[in-house]
């Protein structure tokens, strides 16, 4: 049998012998025979101790589970007690006070040491914390650095570092510092960061995880690991008082421990069973295998005798608190590890029985014999038993093991797991060569490692490798592989260790292909493109090339998905992405940016010219019909374009020209292509800082409200005023409308401008109403985007209106005719709501929009304003004077009144009044004033109506 030294025994001169095994010459002769009598005679009564756990029952204390079970503490004269935790530090604090002999702690361990508390580790349950930190899934990579800001569960809100130091110093190395966080107290219920209490959440990974499959939360895990910190995990440890006193008993507690462990990873469903039945059904079975699977690659059974501890893994845990603060930098911790050296053992037994022989002469020579028989015995036996333990290991162990010769290559000894991996049986494998399975392209690149492996150069490596199977597939594995010490004449060997990772490298493959293609169109999304583009212009820049990008943006792409649906409108973008794509060569690259976005990059350009010549072919092969089911969409394009090096240098400032570019042809009539020009940076530069500063008027004060009054055409009469906002600005001056408002639109901003707008406009209505007529209106404009917005009534107005004791008819609203076709739900509730208030509707610019009569006789609509395009070209048997009166009668006929926008001569206001038009508004009569002008003309009107009225007469009424 070839033995396998998995895990090479290092110093742990760290632990000084215990004062207990030191003997000095001047002990009297009758203690030293009571002394020797006692160690002969067996122990009939068994020794009680208790051992406390840092929680509650689960596998994760299986071999203490497994020893009491299988009498491996009552073999080793001991009665044990295991006791539930209620936290952590539990195990901590009754080892020291004395109320438990043995406690289960993790790695603060180190720190209790060096704080003054004598604990000493016996052995190391867990090669590798379980401590783990899990958030919710995301798309993207996920990325410890997002938690920034985040609410996260980390230990005790009480003791900062409670169980959570190792997550400390990672997050710390990450650059994420506990300040950085939003901390809440742990609650140990992963419900709460699967209801989105919390982002974050520390937990163990044998544990927690379960109960997030359970429920199908999807999460992403960040193990301290990742960052090079590895702390040891359940550390079985006592104090330096339990080893002076009973140091027999400390090593007989601890290797029934050990023996309980190697029982209790071999055999996992009876020890699962056996926590049912005897400990806890706080977990089901389910469960308890969940984490008995998971603490396989924790505690590594098969690598790694049960137990061992390096001093230097406890060394890089000191650094890691060290770097944290909390420990000084070289702190030494002599005398933490316990020292299991059966020499100094050996050597203090053997003292004793020649010290006993010289006392009891013939008869300690006697019992003297008979130990080391009996020592002998069990050393043999545990021999035995230890490569018997082994060999199962190694023989259902869950990654392929294997000794290859490293002159020849041949495997010497194959586990089961490993001729599964390979495809093979054993026998075909020890016939060949490890290279007779290695996929061909990765033969050459390990041939240099194999060689300084061989030749001594270093003691083992990693690798990833395909390895080919005799039906042709593939199989991906991580390999690891060491160098084993051997005699002369066995020949050097090599211990090859696999893991089967083909799933894992599939789902990699896959998420880098939703990473950085678009899943519709199969182009490079964004995240791809900017990577292309990046290497494009590196390679320009030593080429001395240029690059074009395009901007490409479908017109009338909303209305195919409004009309034909959202399925079609996906089946016209596949389709355009194939017709965009065969207008480019394949060293070209067409990108999808989301929605109906799609960039071209053409990088090594000659000539400019042939940027045009493509941006055409692009619009020509998207005008052409696409065919949707039993429809056909037509639609067009519009283009931008920007070079490179000459409009920037910079990918940011490429894709925003781009854009601008491809906005200038959109606003030149779309289906057209533009190059970017620095004069579309200076405007939209304009545009931003003008946004900006509009985002401070209305708190700055800048916005006034102008009046331009309606006339009465038949009394030549102010009856009623519209409301126009102008901003002075404090460099600018006077802004207009047609300038701001766009912006105002586009940024949201109109919204809370037409809210003052109104507050203003009422304010002045209600003083004029009181002070000029009881009838008079003012006439307030509405965006259609503050009219459509959904869940936003009127009721702030009516509210503001019932403040002032005005009554909604004081009020008329502006609205213009495309609000109207095919309105919603939410834009005819408000007309009824503006309609029960008593507020009167204007349509205005009436005859230039969608105009229906059907919507005139659905809705309830007061008054239509004739567009100033039909007023500016009045004239006596024209066309428009002919549609102008042909909107008044109709008008008429149907209750509404008419008002002319844009009359400017006596000529328009003649012919208008002899078509019948009820008011009149335009420069013929005034221009817009500021509100106290226009209450002073309304002053004046009153003036000259009380002194040309007959006092003995009723007081006249204004016209319906």
């Amino acid at each position: 049998m070839i033995r396998f030294p998995l895990a090479r025994r290092e110093s742990t001169a760290f632990a000084p012998a215990p004062k207990a095994f030191a003997f000095a010459p001047a002990f009297a002769p009758a203690f030293a025979f009571a002394l020797a009598m006692c160690v002969s005679l067996p122990a009939w009564a068994l020794d009680k101790v208790t051992l406390q756990l840092k929680h509650t029952h689960q596998f994760q204390f299986a071999g203490y589970y497994a020893a009491v079970e299988k009498g491996y503490y009552r073999d080793a004269g001991l009665d044990v007690h295991i006791a539930e935790g209620t936290d952590g530090n539990e195990p901590e604090r009754s080892v020291s006070a004395g109320k438990a002999e043995f406690g289960v702690g993790n790695s603060s361990l180190l720190m209790a040491r060096l704080a003054g508390k004598p604990l000493v580790v016996l052995g190391v349950i867990f090669q590798h914390s379980p401590y783990v930190l899990l958030v919710g899934k995301r798309s993207g990579m996920p990325d410890v650095r997002d938690l920034k800001g985040k609410r996260v569960m980390i230990g005790s809100l009480i003791d900062e570092l409670t169980q959570a130091d190792e997550l400390v110093a990672y997050l710390n190395k990450e650059g994420v510092p506990l300040s950085s966080l939003v901390r809440v107290e742990h609650s140990f219920n992963p419900e709460d960061l699967a209801k989105g209490k919390v982002e974050a959440y520390s937990a163990y990974i044998t544990n927690e995880p379960d109960y997030l499959d359970r429920i199908g939360f999807a999460y992403d895990v960040h193990s301290p690991r990742a960052a090079g910190i590895d702390f040891y995990g359940d550390n079985l440890f006592t104090n330096e008082r339990q080893i002076a006193a009973h140091p027999e008993r400390v090593r007989a507690f601890r290797a029934a421990s050990m023996k309980g462990w190697a029982y209790a990873m071999a055999n996992q469903e009876e020890i699962a069973d056996l926590i049912l039945s005897k400990y806890t059904r706080r977990h089901d079975r389910q469960h308890l295998l969940f984490e008995a699977r998971q603490m396989e690659p924790l505690v590594q059974p098969v690598l790694v005798e049960i137990g061992y501890m390096n001093p230097d893994r406890w060394r890089h845990i000191a650094d890691i608190y060290a770097d944290l603060g909390m420990l000084p930098r070289g702190a030494s911790f002599d005398g933490f590890m316990y020292s299991t050296d059966p020499a100094a053992n050996y050597l203090t037994w053997l003292y004793r029985s020649l010290l006993a022989a010289g006392l009891l002469l013939v008869g300690g020579t006697a019992v003297h014999v008979w130990l080391l028989a009996r020592e002998r015995r069990r050393a043999e036996e545990s021999i035995r038993q230890g490569e018997l333990r082994f060999r199962t290991m190694f023989e259902e162990a869950p990654m392929g093991i294997a000794l290859i010769d490293s002159a020849s290559g041949q495997f010497k000894d194959i586990n089961p797991r490993f001729a599964e991996i390979t495809g093979r049986s054993s026998e075909e494998l020890k016939r060949g060569r490890c290279d007779d399975i290695t996929h061909p392209d990765d033969v050459a690149g390990e041939a240099a490692r194999m060689a300084q492996l061989g030749a001594g150069g270093i003691a083992g490596f990693k690798s990833a490798r395909r390895l080919l199977r005799p039906d042709g597939s593939v199989v991906w594995v991580d390999m690891s592989i060491a160098a084993i010490d051997a005699h002369a004449s066995a020949g050097a060997h090599h211990l090859c260790m696999i893991e089967d990772v083909t799933e894992k490298k599939t789902s990699e493959a896959l998420i880098w292909q939703q990473a950085n293609f678009d899943p519709l169109t199969r182009l490079p999304n964004r995240r791809m493109f900017h990577d292309r583009l990046e290497h494009d212009i590196l390679r320009c820049r030593r080429d001395g090339t240029r690059i074009a990008i395009l901007f490409i943006d479908l017109d009338q792409f909303k209305e195919v998905n409004d009309t034909l649906g959202h399925q079609q409108g996906d089946v016209l973008l596949v389709d355009a992405a194939r017709r965009i794509s065969g207008c480019v060569r394949e060293s070209d690259t067409v990108a999808r940016l989301g929605g109906d976005e799609f960039t071209v990059i053409l990088p090594q350009l000659g000539e400019t010219g042939s940027v045009g010549v493509i941006a055409q072919k692009i619009l020509d092969v998207l005008q052409a019909p696409f065919t949707l089911g039993q429809e056909q969409a037509y639609i067009s394009a519009s283009v931008g374009i920007t070079l490179y090096p000459d409009d920037a240098r910079d990918i940011d400032d490429l894709l925003k020209h781009a854009d601008q570019a491809m906005y200038a042809a959109k606003n030149a009539g779309r289906n057209r292509f533009s190059y970017f020009t620095p004069a579309l940076q200076v405007a939209a530069l304009n545009r931003m800082r003008m946004t900006n500063d509009l985002r401070s008027a209305l708190k700055g004060g800048q916005f006034r409200v102008y009046f331009q009054p309606i006339v009465h055409l038949r009394s030549g009469k102010i009856h009623k005023a519209e409301a126009l906002i102008r901003w002075e600005h404090p460099q600018r001056g006077l802004v207009s409308p047609l300038e701001f408002i766009p912006l105002a639109e586009s940024s949201g901003l109109i919204i809370d401008i037409g809210e003052w707008v109104f507050m203003e406009s009422a304010r002045w209505a209600s003083r004029w109403r009181r002070d000029h007529h009881p009838e008079f209106q003012v006439s307030v404009n509405q965006s259609p985007l503050e009219f459509q917005r959904e869940g936003k009534g009127y009721e702030g107005w009516l509210a503001h209106l019932r403040e002032l004791g005005l009554s909604g008819q004081a009020v008329v609203v502006e609205i213009t005719e495309g609000l109207l076709l095919d309105a919603s739900d939410g834009v005819t509730d408000k007309l009824l709501q503006l309609r029960d208030a008593g507020i009167q509707v204007a349509l205005d610019d009436f005859g230039t929009g969608y105009s229906s009569l059907s919507y005139l006789k659905k809705f309830d609509i007061d008054y239509l304003k004739i567009d100033r395009s039909f007023t500016r070209n009045l004239a006596p048997e024209s066309s428009d004077m002919a549609l102008s009166e042909a909107i008044i009668v109709m008008a008429h006929k149907l209750g509404l009144r008419v008002i002319a926008e844009g009359v400017e001569t006596h000529e328009q206001r003649d012919l208008l009044l002899a078509a019948g038009c009820d008011y009149g508004q335009g420069y013929l009569f005034a221009r817009p004033v500021p509100a106290e002008e226009f209450d002073a003309m309304l002053m004046a009107q009153t003036r000259e109506l009380a002194a040309g009225a007959d006092l003995t007469s009723p007081a006249p009424r204004w016209p319906a």
